[in-house]
Order: structure tokens, then sequence, then C-alpha cells
């Protein structure tokens, strides 16, 4: 699946040439191909697991039945999207503070929130996959042995985010004119917060946008026509 690949690729995505602009980071689109890099990260059982997967053979199971649950599950992705986007958005709780500390905890805290609502959505989605055809039961058994193999990976990468969004926070605060000279850069917090609130904002939205791309693929699966099946 191709949004499956592309979660892959962490140099090229949108987060991270936003956390390279505001980390002045020198990050280079890698040489490999997405499949080399990819064959790095498999050990062999995992290379097992993923034969397995495409060579299975799942009988689907109600196809008008699930055509209908897609339409619901697309509705519940919008619905889940949109709330985890707002809640980016709500950052109240943190307008004024002049340390890291209020941020990292609610970056942490938005982090598990997308974990959390994502991760359902995406088994619900590989199961009306499952139930479509025998090729999308192998389609779906793939995401499975993907999000395994990846799911380390992904996490220590995301896991970095908030350190990097505070190397930015300390930059700012202490090369604003309202801080320069006060210990520490600790002074009335002005225009580089608000410079801050909306890098963080950026970068959690597309967080969630990296988050959400093996969700859109599996829609975008389900959404495919399939061909009717004749005696």
């Amino acid at each position: 699946m191709a949004q499956v690949s592309q979660r892959t690729v962490f140099n090229g995505s949108a987060l991270v040439r936003l956390l390279s602009r505001l980390t002045d980071a020198d990050v280079r689109e890698p040489r490999q191909a997405t499949a080399d890099r990819l064959s790095q990260w498999f050990g062999w059982t995992d290379a097992i697991s993923l034969s397995a997967a495409l060579d299975g053979a799942v009988a689907a199971a109600a196809p008008s039945r699930a055509r209908a649950s897609a339409s619901a599950e697309e509705r519940e992705c919008v619905r889940a999207r949109a709330a985890l986007a707002k809640a980016v958005a709500e950052d109240g709780a943190v307008a004024a503070a002049v340390d890291f500390t209020p941020f990292r905890r609610r970056h942490l805290t938005l982090q598990q929130a997308m974990e959390a609502g994502i991760g359902p959505l995406r088994g619900r989605l590989r199961a009306l996959l499952a139930a479509r055809s025998p090729a999308m039961a192998r389609l779906a058994a793939v995401d499975v042995v993907m999000e395994q193999v990846l799911a380390a990976r992904e996490h220590s990468l995301l896991a970095s985010v908030p350190a990097l969004l505070e190397k930015h926070f300390t930059r700012l605060r202490q090369a604003s004119p309202e801080t320069m000279g006060e210990p520490d850069g600790e002074a009335g917090a002005g225009e580089w917060l608000h410079v801050f609130r909306k890098d963080m904002k950026n970068v959690l939205l597309a967080e969630l946008d990296f988050r959400f791309q093996p969700v859109e693929g599996l829609l975008e699966a389900l959404r495919m026509r399939q061909p009717e099946c004749h005696e």
C-alpha cells in the first residue's frame, strides 16, 4: 500500500521538514530507495510473517455489509481527526507559560491521545478490508506486519519531537529582546512565545498527518471498487 510505505520515509515527511526548519538541522533525503531501507528494518522472522501475509488465502464475508460499515468508519475517521485537530488548537492552558515544562506535558498528552484514537481506527479498518475479498484480506494482513515492524522505530522517532521543540523554545526565548539580559532569558512572554505556540501547533498537526497516513491508506483501499464475482 503506497500510504503505508510513505509512512516509513520519515526523512521525507512534512513533519521532519518542519522540525528541520525550526531546529536549523540539515535533514537530507536518503539516497536509498524506500524498499532498500525497509529491508534493513526487517528481521528474518518479520520477513516470514510478511511472506505469510502475502501468500495467505482468506475468504471474504458479507461484502455488502462491509461496504455499509466502511461508510460509517470513514465518517468516524473524519470525526476523530477533527477532534484531535481541535485539541491541538486549544492551547489556552499553556498560553502564558514561560517555561517549557507545561508544553512538554501538553505535547506528550496529545501524542497519547493520537495513539489512543488512531490505533483502534486502524484495527477496525483492517477488519473491514478482511471482509471484502481475499486480496483485501491479504492487504490487511500486510498492514498488521508493517505496523509491528515499524512501531518501535516510529515510537523512537516521535519521542524525540518534544526535545527538538524544547531547543526551539529555548532559542526563541533567549534571542528575544524581551528576555535579553535576564537570567536564563526569564522575563515576560511576548511575541517570541506567540511564535513558539504557532510553531508547536504546526508540528502537532504535521504529526497528526503523519500518524494518519496508514488510516488514509486503508480508507483508500476500502474506497476501491471491487470486481463483481460470477459463478
